[in-house]
């Protein structure tokens, strides 16, 4: 027993005392905070990289005078047959070890992604360095021009690809579930659809070129058929797609006034609830969905008694109108632009039926589009705003 006692003391002493045999500088580290993957013509793999300039981040010496004085990023590319291909002729031109633990996105080409994204993915999903919970976006045209643009409120455009993506204003994916939904057979990936336009204004004479510049923009989402990108949707069926999906977070909804044309009532949404029920008559696939939302009146142009109950009814059948109507769009687009399911119904009707999934899970796209959907939107006005509230203490 003492010896024991012994042994495990000296191994403990070894592991306490090994020093930082393994540690690497912060000067011999290329931080990579953006990749971008592109199919050139002939099918090579380009692979781009938005490398952190530690200096400009003040990690190096020099101060706030080295960052006014140089690019915040480097931006470098390299091509290969495979991605890892890419990566290894990317170290003949930097220096430094390539580090992924801090990647914020993962972009790719509309090019790449229409020749299909699954041998591409998996790179980053084998290897320990990515993060599952980088951002996946699909550019229109390169995804290395997204990694060349710059941002004017965040130090690099993948930050602040990162902050659009975290905010939830559109839809937004992160890798982990990206390729889960690849894997999939009852649903089909979606990312965030992101282009690049020009954005800023002159704030003064001779000052035009430098305030206005491309920068990253999210433009909808990208739909695909496995591993293919398909097509996309525009803003207005992304919030229906977000509905369908039970992931509407935060938002506002626009609607006009029943009593004065021209003029809108915009109410932001502060819970929302989705519910789908499948069901299986014989050989015919339904689908009943069920969405019910709590909205705040946020901003009022009209004159109408929002205190009148016939008067909220009313506002409340017009924003639940309004829901259905994307929701709508977003599927139209789904089963007769594209011909798949990319609401996730395939994973619910699964969970439900375990094992008649197994005769039409390889047809689940096709069920999907010949499928009975039903859908009810009910809608909740909560609060009516200070001015209204000010308005009853009046009477």
């Amino acid at each position: 027993m003492p010896g024991k006692i012994i042994a495990i003391a000296l191994l403990l002493a070894v592991i306490l005392t090994g020093g930082c045999w393994d540690r690497r500088e912060l000067s011999e580290l290329a931080i990579v905070l953006g990749a971008g993957v592109d199919r050139l013509p002939g099918g090579r793999i380009q692979l781009t990289l938005q490398l952190a300039r530690p200096s400009a981040f003040g990690g190096g010496e020099g101060g706030a005078n080295v960052i006014m004085n140089q690019n915040i990023a480097w931006v470098v590319s390299a091509t290969g047959e495979t991605v890892s291909d890419a990566q290894r002729n990317l170290t003949l031109q930097v220096s430094r070890q390539l580090i992924w633990t801090h990647n914020i996105v993962l972009v790719f080409g509309e090019s790449a992604a229409r020749r299909g994204v699954r041998d591409l993915t998996n790179f980053f999903h084998r290897q320990a360095g990515p993060r599952e919970t980088m951002w996946v976006m699909v550019a229109e045209g390169e995804a290395k021009k997204v990694l060349e643009s710059h941002s004017e409120l965040e130090k690099t455009s993948a930050q602040s690809s990162g902050f659009l993506a975290r905010s939830r204003a559109g839809f937004s994916i992160e890798f982990i579930n990206f390729i889960k939904d690849l894997a999939s057979l009852g649903a089909n990936p979606v990312a965030a659809r992101v282009k690049l336009a020009r954005q800023g204004e002159a704030q003064g004479p001779g000052m035009e070129k430098k305030h206005k510049h491309n920068e990253v923009v999210f433009a909808g989402t990208a739909v695909f058929n496995d591993d293919r990108l398909a097509g996309w949707l525009d803003k207005s069926e992304t919030r229906g797609l977000l509905w369908l999906r039970g992931e509407m977070e935060d938002g506002v909804i626009t609607v006009p006034s029943a009593t004065a044309p021209g003029k809108k009532l915009s109410f932001r949404i502060t819970e929302s609830k989705t519910s789908v029920k499948p069901s299986l008559n014989g050989e015919n696939v339904s689908l009943h969905i069920e969405i019910s939302a709590d909205v705040d009146l946020e901003e009022q142009q009209s004159t109408e008694n929002i205190l009148d109950p016939q008067a909220i009814k009313i506002l409340e059948e017009r924003v639940a109108e309004d829901i259905e109507k994307r929701c709508r769009s977003a599927l139209s687009k789904a089963r007769d632009g594209y011909g798949v399911d990319i609401f996730r119904f395939g994973e619910l009707f699964h969970r439900k039926y375990k094992k008649e999934w197994q005769t039409i899970k390889h047809r689940w796209n096709e069920e999907f589009v010949n499928a009975e959907i039903s859908l009810a939107v009910k809608v909740h006005l909560r609060s009516m705003g200070l001015q209204a509230r000010r308005s009853s203490l009046k009477k």
